[in-house]
């Protein structure tokens, strides 16, 4: 059962899906949603109108079409995933072009309350504003975000650390994403090993926390003493910040990947969105 979804609606859905799954290469011609309209109200409103006559079972079909995926051509968004995963899909903007990033941000906000785009830059963010102008852009994230959601409360329960203030572009992009999921998230920056009684000031903060990211390029040690000192979960990100022999972030990696300090679990180099992710699920448990 897809929560807040009757059983008997959710089975009806995933049929319509189901039968559209192999209409996929005309979907981007259907009825589409309003602009930041939500999925779930949407697909109710639609399987209502069947129920009480007004929409006839062919003309739900065709609009659940987008289900599945959208095929816009260069992308095939996955409007199906908030329902699936309670996210939507977020976009990588790394390595797209502009007219990529606006066809693609524009659809996922007429399907979506939230939409993320990652690795990007100020460029990027005009052209999309110009069709969204609700879009922000966090500089030090290197992301665009939008978020209609009114009504949502913060979960408390997470911190994001940095060994240095190098490391806050990816500190600031776990802390976005975990923050459009729905949490509330402390920053702790400039903490490293180089002058741990700055990381010891934070101590009472650190240990109330459900779920700790911590972000070092260098030599990586600031996880495994982190590690050594909480009972939560610590999520170790490895920057790709460092001089010759750090490898652009396979040093750190090594070193959060052999942590003697239990606890400790590690995503990609200047992995910022998983490291998020990951902690916002923890914190929503």
């Amino acid at each position: 059962m897809v929560t807040g979804i009757p059983q008997s609606v959710s089975n009806l859905l995933f049929t319509y899906s189901a039968i559209n799954w192999m209409k996929k290469d005309t979907a981007h011609k259907i009825s589409k949603p309003s602009r930041g309209f939500p999925v779930e109200k949407w697909m109710t409103e639609i399987l209502s109108k069947v129920k009480s006559g007004e929409l006839s079972l062919s003309e739900a079909v065709e609009e659940l079409g987008v289900l599945p995926y959208e095929d816009i051509g260069h992308a095939k968004l996955d409007h199906h995933r908030s329902l699936r995963t309670g996210f939507p899909e977020v976009i990588f903007g790394q390595g797209k072009t502009i007219k990529q990033l606006v066809s693609i941000a524009d659809r996922m906000a007429a399907h979506s309350e939230k939409v993320l785009i990652t690795r990007t830059d100020e460029a990027a963010f005009k052209a999309v504003k110009r069709n969204l102008p609700d879009a922000i852009f966090n500089a030090d994230a290197r992301a665009i975000i939008i978020n209609r959601s009114k009504k949502m409360t913060l979960s408390p329960g997470i911190t994001i650390l940095t060994g240095g203030t190098a490391d806050i572009p990816v500190a600031e992009e776990a802390a976005i994403t975990a923050e459009l999921m729905g949490n509330k998230v402390e920053r702790i920056f400039d903490v490293g090993v180089a002058g741990i009684h700055r990381l010891f000031n934070h101590l009472e903060q650190i240990r109330s926390s459900r779920v700790l990211v911590v972000v070092a390029g260098m030599d990586g040690v600031l996880p495994a003493v982190v590690g050594g000192l909480v009972t939560c979960p610590v999520i170790a990100v490895p920057t790709s910040v460092g001089y010759g022999a750090s490898f652009k972030g396979i040093a750190p990696l090594l070193t959060m990947l052999n942590s003697c300090a239990p606890g400790v679990a590690v995503v990609n180099i200047d992995g910022g969105f998983n490291a998020g992710y990951m902690a916002g699920l923890i914190n929503k448990c």
